[in-house]
Parts: C-alpha cells; sequence; structure tokens
C-alpha cells in the first residue's frame, strides 16, 4: 500500500501519514491538495509532502478522501523550502502552509445543518430562535453555521443547534468545500455574417419595425466601436433595454453570447518602454556584481542615497529575463511598491506582477497561479511574496536589506525575509542580490570577510552632492523661544526659505498620533491600557485615547485615575501633533500626513506618493514609511524631529539603528543638481552616531558598532534566539519560565540571559517572561540546542501545571 505524509493547516509537531485509496496512487503527487479526516469529523485540505511505502507503527491510517487538484499547486522546492523553515524558525509546517498558501486555496469542512423531514413541521414546542432555524431548515433543507448566524444576529448559535439535535429536528454534517471561483463575465460578439457593411444595412432594413431591438443593436455598435469589447452588463446599461429584447437578437442570430474568464489582476501596460542607460559608475557596479555572481551566490550592493541602485537592479533583471528566468525583487513595506511598479512596469511591461497582503483572497490566487505557470516574470512584493511558488527562479533582490520590517513577528514562522531568501536561492540554483545605502551590520561583516561579494555605488547619480546635515539643539532652542511648538525656530527659518523657493519640505517623527501620554502633573500618573502595560496615545481625529499594542480605545481623561486631580496633560508628540503645528505656522502650505492611521484603504498610500509628486503638497509629515527608498525630485529639506526617541531605545542595535533611519531620510532631501539640507533636532548633539550622520560616515558607524557586539557577543558573532512565555496569570507566567530555565542543560542555562520581564510586560492581558539565548554560529551546535529546547518545551506542557502557558520561540531576534 502507498502511504501519503501530508502538512495539515494546524500547529502539529508532526505531518500526519494517510494511505492512498486504490486508483488514486498512479495520480497523487507531492504538492497536491487532498482532502483528509482529521479527528473524529473535522475534513482539511492537506497538502502532500511525501509518498512512501512505510506504515505507521504507532496509529491506524485513514484513507485519502479525494484528490482537490490535478496538478501540484507548488514545486519540490517549495516543500524543502518549508521544511526549512519550520526547521531552522523552530515553528511547524503547518504554520509555514498557513503563512504561504492564499486563504482560498486553504480548505477546512464546514459545519452543514440539514433538516430532518421525518419530524414533520410541528415546531409549537420551540422557543424562538430554534423556531426561527426550524423554520428556515424546513425551507432550504440545510444550513450552514454562517447562514444561521447571520440568521439570528449572533456570534454564538451552536447551543441552539445542539437542542436542535437534541430534539431531533436537524442532522449535523461536515462537507468541504472549495472557495476560490474563477470570475467569469457574459460578453455580447455581432455575428460573423454582419461584418461586412452591405449585410448591416440589410440588418438595419430588416429591423425597422422592431424599434427597440434596433435601439440595442445601435447601442452594441457604439461600445464596440469605442470600447473594443462589448459586456452584458454595459450594453443593457447603456441601451436600457431588458435583458428579453437582447434574447431576442440572440436568438435571431444576431448578437451572440459568449462566457469569458476575466482576470482579477491585470498585468496590462500600455505605457512608454524605456531603455537602461547606466552612468560610467553604475556601469562599473552593475560588470562587478556580474563578475562575483560568477563565484559568490550573494552580493551586498552598497549604494549612497539617491546613486541609481534600482536602475543597476533594471538592468540585472534584463539579463535573467533574457535567460527565461523569473525575478523577485523583494521590498520591506508594501507602501514603498507604489513608485517601483511604474519604475519597472516603463522597462518591462506587462512581464511584471505585484504580490502583498492588501490583495483581496481571490485576487492572492490568481497571482500565485500566475507566478507558478510562469505567466508573471518579474515579481514585486513584501516578504510574503518569498513564498509563492517559482519555478525558474534566477534573481532575487532584497532592496533595504537592512530593514527590520523583512523580519516576520506574528504569527509563525518567525523567519527573516533576508535569510530565508538566502537559502531558498540555494535550493533553486538562484542569486540574491542585498541593496542598501546602509546595510545591516550582519550583512557587511559577511560581505567584509568574503562570505558575500561586495559591489560599491559611492556617487549620487547625476552628480548630485550629498545633503548638507544640521545639528539643532533643541533644548536651547526651547529655552529661547517662547512658542509652544515642537519646530525649533532654526527648522521653521529653513521650512519657510523652502516654501518660498517652491520646493518641498518632509518631516519626520517616528510616532504616530497626536501625544504619546496623558500624564497628571500633581502626581505623575500616566493613563494607561487596561489590557496592555503601555501608555495611551492621543488621536486628535478621533479625540479618543488608544493602545497601539492592543488598538482599543478609550476617552480623553478628565481626573487622575490615581490622585483625582484634574491636571492631566498630553506630553510629547506625534505625527498629528507636528501636522497640527505646520498648519498653524504655514497656512497657505499644502499640507499631508503618511502614517499607518492616514492611509487606510488599499490604494491610499499610492495615491498620496502620487499626489507629492505632483507637487499638489508642499509639506509631507510622516513615520518611517516617509524614509524607506523614495525617490522624491523636488525635496529640498528634511527636518528629523526627534533624534532621541531613535538613540535612547533599550536595544543593542539603537545605534546602528538610529544612524540607518537618519541617513536614509536624509537622503530623500537634494536631488539631481539641488543640493538639499536635513536638519536634525536633538537633545544630546554631542551623541557619537550623530556625528557619524554628520559626515555620512558609514563605516566608521560600523567599526565602533561592531567591535560592542563582539566584545558583549551579539550577532554577527552569536546567533540570538528569544523564548517568551505568556500567561493570564503573572505569577504562573513567572513561573514557568524559571522552571524552563531549570529543565534547559548547563550549557544552555550559561548562555542564557533571563527569564525576566520585557520592557512591556503585558500586552492584551497575558503577561510576558522572556529567556535569551546567545548561540554559536556552528550550525551542528545549533541544530542539538534548538532539539534540546523543544524538549524542554514539551517536558514543560507535560506538567499539568504548565499545560496552558504559550511558548513563543524566535529565532535571530531582531
Amino acid at each position: 500500500m502507498k502511504y501519503a505524509e501530508v502538512i495539515l493547516p494546524l500547529a502539529l509537531p508532526r505531518n500526519y501519514t494517510y494511505h492512498v485509496p486504490e486508483g488514486m496512487d498512479a495520480l497523487i503527487r507531492p504538492g497536491m491538495r487532498v482532502a483528509v479526516q482529521f479527528a473524529v469529523k473535522k475534513k482539511y485540505a492537506a497538502l502532500v509532502s511525501r509518498l512512501h511505502d512505510e506504515r505507521p507503527g504507532n496509529y491506524a491510517t485513514k484513507p485519502i478522501l479525494q484528490l482537490l487538484d490535478e496538478e501540484p499547486i507548488l514545486y519540490a522546492a517549495q516543500l524543502k523550502f518549508w521544511n526549512w523553515l519550520a526547521s531552522y524558525y523552530m515553528c511547524t509546517e503547518g504554520e509555514v502552509m498557513n503563512a504561504a498558501l492564499p486563504a482560498r486555496l486553504k480548505l477546512s469542512s464546514e459545519t452543514i445543518l440539514i433538516f430532518n423531514g421525518a419530524y414533520g413541521e410541528e415546531f409549537g414546542n420551540l422557543d424562538e430562535d430554534e423556531y426561527l432555524v426550524a423554520e428556515a431548515l424546513s425551507i432550504k433543507k440545510e444550513l450552514t453555521v454562517g447562514k444561521v448566524q447571520e440568521l439570528l444576529d449572533k456570534a454564538s448559535v451552536f447551543g441552539v443547534i445542539r437542542r436542535l439535535m437534541e430534539k431531533g429536528i436537524c442532522l449535523i454534517q461536515e462537507d468541504l468545500r472549495e472557495s476560490f471561483r474563477i470570475r467569469e463575465e457574459n460578453f455580447i460578439t455581432l455575428d460573423p455574417r454582419y461584418m461586412e457593411e452591405e449585410q448591416l444595412k440589410s440588418l438595419f432594413e430588416e429591423m425597422g419595425k422592431a424599434p427597440k431591438q434596433l435601439e440595442l443593436l445601435m447601442a452594441f455598435l457604439h461600445l464596440k466601436r469605442t470600447q473594443g469589447e462589448v459586456k452584458q452588463t454595459e450594453l443593457l446599461e447603456k441601451s436600457g433595454a431588458k435583458y428579453a429584447q437582447l434574447k431576442g437578437l440572440m436568438e435571431k442570430k444576431v448578437l451572440l453570447p459568449e462566457r469569458r474568464r476575466l482576470d482579477r489582476v491585470s498585468l496590462a501596460y500600455e505605457g512608454v518602454r524605456e531603455e537602461t542607460m547606466l552612468s560610467e559608475d553604475q556601469g562599473r557596479c552593475y560588470d562587478r556584481i556580474c563578475s562575483l555572481f560568477t563565484e559568490k551566490p550573494v552580493v551586498l550592493l552598497q549604494g549612497v542615497t539617491s546613486s541609481g541602485k534600482t536602475l543597476v537592479y533594471i538592468r540585472l533583471i534584463a539579463d535573467y529575463l533574457q535567460q527565461g528566468k523569473q525575478v523577485l525583487y523583494l521590498l520591506p513595506e508594501i507602501a514603498l511598491t507604489a513608485q517601483i511598479i511604474r519604475r519597472l512596469q516603463r522597462h518591462f511591461g506587462e512581464k511584471v506582477g505585484v504580490y502583498h497582503s492588501r490583495f483581496s483572497d481571490n485576487e492572492r490566487v490568481e497571482l500565485w497561479q500566475k507566478v507558478k505557470s510562469g505567466e508573471i516574470r518579474v515579481i514585486l512584493g513584501a516578504r510574503s511574496a518569498l513564498l509563492l511558488p517559482f519555478g525558474e527562479l534566477g534573481l532575487i533582490i532584497l532592496d533595504e536589506e537592512h530593514d527590520s520590517s523583512f523580519k516576520q513577528q506574528e504569527p509563525a514562522p518567525r523567519y527573516h525575509a533576508r535569510d530565508a531568501a538566502i537559502y531558498y536561492a540555494g535550493v533553486l540554483g538562484a542569486r540574491v542580490l542585498l541593496g542598501s545605502a546602509t546595510p545591516s551590520l550582519e550583512s557587511y561583516h559577511h560581505a567584509l570577510s568574503g562570505k558575500y561579494g561586495l559591489a560599491e555605488l559611492k556617487e549620487r547619480f547625476g552628480g548630485s552632492l550629498l545633503p548638507e546635515m544640521v545639528l539643532v539643539n533643541a533644548l536651547h532652542s526651547a529655552r529661547s523661544s517662547s512658542s509652544q511648538t515642537f519646530i525649533t525656530p532654526e527648522l521653521q527659518a529653513e521650512i519657510t526659505r523652502v516654501l518660498a523657493q517652491d520646493k518641498q519640505v518632509i518631516l519626520f517623527q517616528n510616532r504616530r498620533g497626536f501625544a504619546p501620554c496623558q500624564v497628571c502633573t500633581t502626581c505623575g500618573w500616566i493613563n494607561h491600557c487596561a489590557h496592555c502595560e503601555v501608555s495611551l496615545t492621543y488621536h486628535k481625529l478621533r479625540e479618543k485615547l488608544q493602545c497601539h499594542y492592543c488598538g482599543r480605545q478609550y476617552p480623553l481623561g478628565r481626573i487622575c485615575g490615581a490622585c483625582g486631580s484634574p491636571t492631566l496633560v498630553l506630553k510629547g508628540f506625534g505625527t498629528e501633533k507636528v501636522e497640527d503645528d505646520i498648519i498653524s505656522l504655514f497656512p497657505s502650505a499644502r499640507v499631508a500626513r503618511m502614517d499607518v492611521d492616514s492611509i487606510r484603504s488599499k490604494h491610499g498610500h499610492q495615491k498620496l506618493i502620487h499626489s507629492f509628486e505632483q507637487r499638489r503638497v508642499d509639506i509631507l509629515v510622516g513615520t518611517q514609511m516617509v524614509v524607506k527608498g523614495l525617490d522624491f525630485d523636488h525635496v529640498a529639506l528634511v527636518g528629523i524631529l526627534n533624534a532621541d526617541s531613535l538613540l535612547n531605545f533599550p536595544d543593542f542595535r539603537s545605534g546602528e539603528r538610529a544612524f540607518q533611519i537618519m541617513e536614509q531620510v536624509s537622503g530623500r532631501a537634494g536631488r539631481k543638481e539641488n543640493r538639499g539640507k536635513v536638519i536634525i533636532q536633538t537633545l544630546n548633539p554631542k551623541h557619537p552616531i550623530l556625528e557619524f550622520v554628520l559626515h555620512h560616515d558609514y563605516r566608521a558607524m560600523y567599526e565602533a558598532e561592531i567591535e560592542h557586539r563582539r566584545q558583549f557577543r551579539f550577532p554577527p558573532f552569536f546567533r540570538l534566539v528569544r523564548i517568551t512565555l505568556k500567561h493570564k496569570n503573572q505569577q504562573l507566567a513567572e513561573e514557568a519560565s524559571r522552571r524552563l530555565f531549570s529543565l534547559l542543560p548547563p550549557a544552555i542555562r550559561d548562555s542564557a540571559l533571563g527569564p525576566a520581564a520585557p520592557y512591556i510586560s503585558r500586552i492584551r492581558n497575558y503577561y510576558i517572561f522572556e529567556l535569551l539565548f546567545r548561540l554559536p554560529l556552528q550550525s551542528a551546535q545549533i541544530i542539538l540546542i534548538k532539539k534540546q529546547l523543544k524538549e524542554a518545551f514539551q517536558s514543560l506542557h507535560e506538567e499539568k501545571k504548565f499545560s496552558r502557558v504559550f511558548l513563543i520561540p524566535d529565532v535571530d531576534v531582531v
């Protein structure tokens, strides 16, 4: 008998094995979805991981119920990649499957209520809810649980369902249903007989006695001329005709119906194509990358801001497309795709597709299928695009490779797209290009040590100069100014000068909302979230306090929760406050804000970027969204409003990240022939990182920070694994963390920091304790330690007291 090991979309420690029924063994292949029964009644669409002849020794196998695909929906390389992700990042293949597959390809059974006809229609002994469901069942004969919830307008309906079952009114059935549907629409065409002018003229004469049908035909011909093809819905709407009149023309074989499949995702591009012209410096860099790719699979491209890295990427993409390969272009944020997609389409047209989480479930299925079939040759996306089923991948580009957004946080797998891309490329024999003006210390260290190749772009494209950097002591400015604004007089004067020159300004503040906290000036009490150990942020637009961790909203406090005094004030400033101040200071300027709160819609960010490009916005206020890889021709001034919030963050990477953010945001200033200016407001102008930023000296920053990393045993010299324990009982969470620590071998305990509560110790009513492990770089040792950690997890959960404590491993913490 043949057996199939399958991946279920559940966080199971190991995969299940099912036996393959006769007649299915010739059709089934790894990578196909199959319907299986799991537990007592539940059905799932599982994915075949491998086929084998080994019968499991500790449980009786169930049969595979049904093949759901005619062809595998992913390739063997993806299955190998999934297995590595689960192993390396200490999660399950089911969790990887949940992250990788579009929702419409993940099926689980739906509970269906079936009416028991033998009961009859006497519903007099039922309560109101039971009666409503029973009556609907008697008419429809079957209802899903979702329909029952809609009918009763309740989230929990299982009590009603249970009572109906006990009374014999209904039966329960589990049904596995495919939720993805091909989008189709009716089109109308003219019978070929009437293509000639003479025949069409005769037709008009014949239809003189049927004016409504003649009107309908005229509307069809108009739409055909103006649009090229005619949808049935548009024809009926334009003509004002009824379907019966259209049906009459169909019966006469004048107009013919045609059912067509429509793509939800259009790849069409009708713009003008561009050729790639590289500068001398870019040409040298391109040649070096090509040369390095013959020796090393990974190359780091370090190019100063505005050096034209994207043009080098485009030239390389063209090379790989000529070889018949696919290219994956990864960006850290969805927001960045708006500009880059237009640039790629101008060069590669309809070969380019975009993939990210803001697409609908059906759109994501269609993109998945187009990538697998090879119809899309260049895919642009955030980190999730790495999980698409590439068959001919030749090159992976990670732009802004230093960005922490490439690391998945929740849910599992908590993978880093950069490291996962390097492994995946190794499986496929592809090449990886990492690009950044401020590479991560890990990547730059690997490049200097020879593990990666290193190519550099040291000149800005077109000979433009790096911006002038100016430090402003915000403390001195506040003392000398009577203004209550957070904009220093120096920055205010510069904004006035730039606006007078008809140039644009970007102001960066890495906090959203109006004010980060509400404080009592009498006793110092701070208004906190009831469910999280964090202060509440005031949002002026909604006139609410909001927790940025759980999302709950509260009314603005009027009296102190500790001493009862009415002396509550708002402290600090976020992007809303900055926007408010700027509008007051510059009433004639057009001001816009770019943060998570201001951009909610699918295309909201793209519209705002386009408005700024078209110079319909003078001053753009934003969070890190304005930092990352955006190109604007008319920005003459960038203001960093609070550098100290970046420098004083409690993290060993704070110096590196502060340098990266400030250097990146400064790169938005001054393009082409105009030199820009950057004003950095700080309370500590003597901070060493600011000195590196002033001189754009990445190498000096690297050498200072790498020495600290070596001394204190942090990456890239060690790997970090964080284990988070969560429970609603604080004492139990702490006790579980100490018990887990005691279950570990002494060698692992020696490498641990903690257990301890983190900086934010409670989120959504769960108390948090952490253990941080510094592991050696040797693969064999890491594999052994991860195995020992998993054994300790299992031992902890076997103790009844700790069975409900959440354990979350995070490998390669960022």
